[in-house]
């Protein structure tokens, strides 16, 4: 029996009953198939040693599409733990975060990381890719998978099983050893080719092909001001006894996740009271500036700083840099012809300038206000005139950029840079992405107070990531002041409000594949069912609503 398979970009072959999606991509792509790492069948992602479905319509995703590099990246650290396991048998590997373009990871504490070590790991790392061995998807009954990770010392891997509702799971398994990732891996380690590791801060990082750098190993940065931060979120994990998944389930099942949010709550307090010490230190400091990405909760972030600075004796006040925008006919296009609102020079820099520095002087100065249903700037008659007890408060993305403040001397500037780093691992092998915490705050939001569905919050998440990768990231590390907005609970609390959201994207979607994977991901929190407990000054709360900051919860 035969089946007619379309396959984007290449037309339709026929193929036999009971082959597999590598076959096909085999035919094609010839001795070029292992550029290929998982394929899209029906909008949803496949393993390539997968049987092909009937009425297949197939997409080849390599390398430059995300479902395909998150392949690459799992089958690379799979790779990375099997040779840190080969040359140092007692070692237990930690993939902790994203840092310097690539991953931070962590040996056990007897190891001391010198060059000589990560040469030996990163040898036999290409002796296991040259090799090409097989990486094995291995379905095993639950009983059985806990006892090869006890065998490897992954208990955290053991707790998480309980919450998976699964009698059976995938494992991967190369050579003798197995491990439990959340997705798919290639089949064999030969389809990686590029890859870098380096000794840093007392651990390694793994580096790999990224899209900003052409999908080569991207140049070292500094990147010693965030990796401080991680630092310190790891400190509060260990005050609050949780670095994983099933630690913080364990918690909410006995009904003491309320000490934990109380602590959570109060940390991210401290962290903005000394922040707010430091501004304070410097009478020269007028103007506090404040960025980060997407969903970061700068709205919350500004308002509770402000808190913090009159608590200090300053008054301060906030400027929107979005009410400088140059008209609309003025503003300037991106490289598809539209217009690019994020670009710095979509703002009338040379009159947020000119006011800032009759403002810092003590000036009377009109602020212009931005009508988005026209695209004009206008002016109100919104006079402010400020004293030398009152700190000027800017929040936006070019917030780090010092081409937005050109005209105002460093010494009265302020920069932090806001962004959420999630602390919360899923396993000691299976880090959280930041992106997937901010996509799912932004979700929550978006539906909650814009009316908008989790395919319209999907179809924006590239293009507010290029402005990221463009405007704010590039700048982090001149911040004066990081802080890290992830509270170690919310996920817990979120999947209710993005779990139906996420189940609404049916199959025909072109989103669908990234719904499923976050909803999966979602399936391993419990959930915090009694917000009360937690605080409305809470940066949560910007995203699932009960925020005392926000002026549509008093409507």
């Amino acid at each position: 029996m035969e089946m007619q398979v379309k396959i984007k970009n290449y037309g339709t072959l026929k193929v036999k009953s009971g082959a597999k999606y590598i076959d096909i991509v085999k035919l094609i792509m010839k001795d070029n198939y292992k550029s290929i790492l998982c394929v899209k069948d029906n909008n949803s992602i496949e393993h390539l040693e997968s049987f092909v479905k009937e009425d297949s319509n197939l997409e080849l995703l390599d390398i430059r599409n995300k479902d395909g590099w998150r392949v690459y990246i799992r089958t690379l650290t799979l790779i990375y733990i099997k040779a840190v396991k080969d040359v140092y048998p007692s070692a237990k590997v930690s993939i902790e975060h994203s840092l310097n373009r690539g991953l931070s990871t962590h040996l056990s504490e007897h190891i001391h990381i010198t060059d000589e070590v990560v040469m030996k790991i990163k040898n036999r790392m290409k002796e296991i890719i040259e090799s090409d061995e097989i990486i094995e998807r291995v379905y095993l009954n639950v009983e059985t998978a806990n006892r090869y990770f006890e065998e490897e010392d992954l208990y955290d891997k053991i707790r998480l099983s309980k919450y998976r509702n699964q009698d059976m799971i995938h494992v991967s398994k190369l050579g003798n050893y197995y491990d439990k990732f959340y997705g798919y891996l290639a089949g064999t380690t030969g389809y990686i080719d590029l890859f870098d590791i380096r000794a840093y801060g007392g651990g390694i990082i793994l580096h790999f092909p990224d899209r900003e750098h052409d999908y080569k190993i991207p140049p070292v940065e500094n990147t010693d001001k965030l990796a401080k931060v991680f630092r310190e979120s790891e400190q509060w994990a260990k005050i609050l006894k949780i670095g994983e998944v099933s630690s913080l389930n364990e918690y909410i099942e006995k009904g003491s996740v309320a000490n934990i949010i109380r602590v959570a709550e109060a940390l991210h307090e401290k962290k903005i009271a000394n922040i707010a010490d430091q501004i304070c230190e410097d009478e020269n400091r007028r103007i506090v500036l404040i960025a980060g990405p997407s969903s970061s909760g700068k709205t919350t972030f500004a308002q509770r700083l402000s808190v913090q600075l009159q608590v200090n004796g300053k008054r301060p006040i906030s400027i929107s840099v979005d009410d400088y925008f140059v008209n609309r006919e003025d503003t300037p296009l991106d490289e598809f012809g539209n217009y690019d609102f994020e670009a710095l020079e979509s703002i009338d820099l040379n009159q947020f300038n000119k006011d800032l520095l009759k403002i810092v002087a003590g000036e009377k100065v009109e602020l212009p206000r931005f009508n988005f249903k026209e695209g004009k700037r206008e002016y109100h008659g919104d006079y402010i005139q400020v004293d030398k007890d009152q700190i000027i408060i800017i929040e936006g993305i070019h917030g780090l950029n010092d081409r937005l403040t050109v005209s105002i001397d460093h010494k009265n500037k302020f920069k932090i840079y806001i962004s959420a780093l999630t602390q919360l691992n899923v396993d000691v092998h299976n880090r959280i992405p930041t992106t997937d915490t901010r996509i799912l705050r932004r979700m929550v939001r978006d539906f909650k107070y814009r009316g908008s569905d989790a395919e319209r919050t999907f179809s924006l998440w590239d293009s507010v990531r290029r402005g990221e990768n463009k405007n704010i990231f590039p700048f982090q590390e001149s911040a004066d002041a990081i802080f890290n907005s992830a509270l170690v609970y919310e996920l817990a609390v979120l999947k209710k409000y993005a779990q139906p959201l996420l189940e609404s994207i049916d199959s025909e979607s072109v989103y669908y594949s990234e719904s499923r994977r976050l909803l999966k991901f979602l399936k391993y929190f419990k959930v915090v069912d009694d917000e009360r407990i937690i605080p409305n000054t809470s940066i949560v709360k910007e995203f699932v609503g009960g925020s005392c900051f926000r002026r549509d919860e008093e409507l």
